[in-house]
């Protein structure tokens, strides 16, 4: 029976299609393996045939480990503060004249006694040496009025006629001039009253000054204060000699070490805090007047703790574990949280989970994606990881 011209144009597409679908597989089709080997004759390397052989599971999984330990966990108090000088002074001109030579600079370090200005010295050295002839002058007048007065038996009668004597011969006011002519000449050499570093420099030479006008400030950088802004509420806590840990943005990724001075007595009634000062030792004079702080003070302490650093704490299912490093293995263990800082984690008994011991290896970074029993590498092992967290 003839095909109509329709199912004879389908048939002859049905044809095409499977010659053209013939000739692409053929051209495609895969080489036949000669020895069964894992690579073709090009060396490229075959696909595994499961994700295990893809994925080694032998390979220990890198991880930073830290020791767990017994110790005083510390509750810290966090606050902003800011650098002070331990001593500051601005230096005033105690005399009037030209300054000839100075002999300091900004940020120099000076000792006490140390030289910094002089001030022209000529008008004060005449001065002296007048009120030094003056003194000689009314001294022998002085002599001349007692000189029989050893013959005089009654002390209080030869007392008083040493007073008079001394005040119609002007030895008095000549004793007085000389003492202010030597205060002025010594004035016009400005000296540093303490160890410390020059600031604020405000004269230049040849510059004429009078008494009072400020010439420069030294500061006392070592140690240096910090000033911290604490809560009212938080200031029982605090005590006089404890240790205080801080940043300061010039140094962002620096630990620095002090202790609590003061504890100022007063609450500031506007923004209910009171000014505790640290001393910190700042040999090097990095840490400067004004410099911003994030200061952490001791606060409550709480003795004989078993101690991990916080970031060991993991979760699953609800529950707080962390993983404990044992032959070469990762082993999770429940446990249950006591007193916490902001760097550490006191760990308590419970009948509930278990504990870790003193001296034993927990995981504290690349170990939040492994398994219970994991194959594991310590990469950095901290010894006293916990201690280390706040010392």
């Amino acid at each position: 029976m003839a095909l109509s011209r329709k199912a004879l144009g389908i048939l002859t597409f049905v044809i095409i299609i499977g010659g053209l679908g013939g000739g692409i597989w053929y051209r495609l089709r895969p080489e036949p393996e000669e020895d069964g080997s894992a690579e073709t004759t090009e060396g490229t390397t075959v696909l595994p045939e499961s994700a295990s052989e893809q994925f080694a599971t032998d390979v220990p999984n890198p991880v930073v480990g830290a020791e767990v330990v017994r110790d005083t966990l510390w509750i810290t108090v966090s606050a902003a503060g800011e650098a002070a000088a331990n001593r500051r002074t601005t230096i005033q001109s105690r005399v009037e004249g030209m300054i000839r030579t100075i002999q300091a600079r900004e940020n120099q370090g000076v000792a006490e006694g140390n030289l910094l200005l002089q001030v022209d010295t000529t008008e004060y050295a005449l001065a002296l040496s007048r009120a030094r002839a003056d003194h000689l002058s009314a001294e022998a007048q002085y002599n001349e009025m007692i000189f029989f007065d050893e013959e005089i038996t009654d002390p209080a009668v030869r007392a008083e006629r040493a007073r008079l004597s001394r005040a119609r011969s002007g030895l008095a006011q000549a004793e007085v001039a000389l003492e202010q002519a030597i205060l002025d000449f010594e004035g016009t050499s400005v000296t540093a009253p303490f160890p410390g570093r020059v600031a604020d420099l405000r004269v230049v030479e040849g510059q004429y000054v009078s008494p009072g006008t400020e010439l420069m400030t030294i500061v006392d950088l070592d140690p240096i204060k910090v000033e911290v802004q604490v809560l009212e509420k938080e200031l029982g806590n605090l005590r006089e000699g404890r240790r205080a840990r801080m940043t300061f943005a010039a140094f962002p990724d620096e630990v620095f070490t002090g202790r609590v001075s003061t504890i100022n007595p007063v609450v500031d009634p506007e923004n209910r805090t009171g000014r505790v000062t640290v001393l910190l030792s700042n040999p090097q004079g990095r840490i400067k007047p004004g410099m911003y702080a994030e200061v952490s003070l001791e606060a409550r302490y709480f003795p004989d703790r078993i101690l991990v650093p916080r970031s060991a704490i993991l979760e699953k299912d609800r529950r707080d574990m962390l993983f404990v490093f044992e032959d070469g293995r990762a082993k999770w263990r429940y446990v249950t949280r006591g007193e916490e800082s902001d760097d550490l984690v006191e760990i308590v008994p419970s009948d509930e989970t278990s504990m870790v011991e003193p001296g034993e290896i927990v995981l504290i970074d690349n170990h939040y994606y492994i398994a219970h029993d994991a194959q594991v590498q310590l990469v950095d092992a901290i010894e006293g990881g916990a201690l280390g967290a706040i010392r």
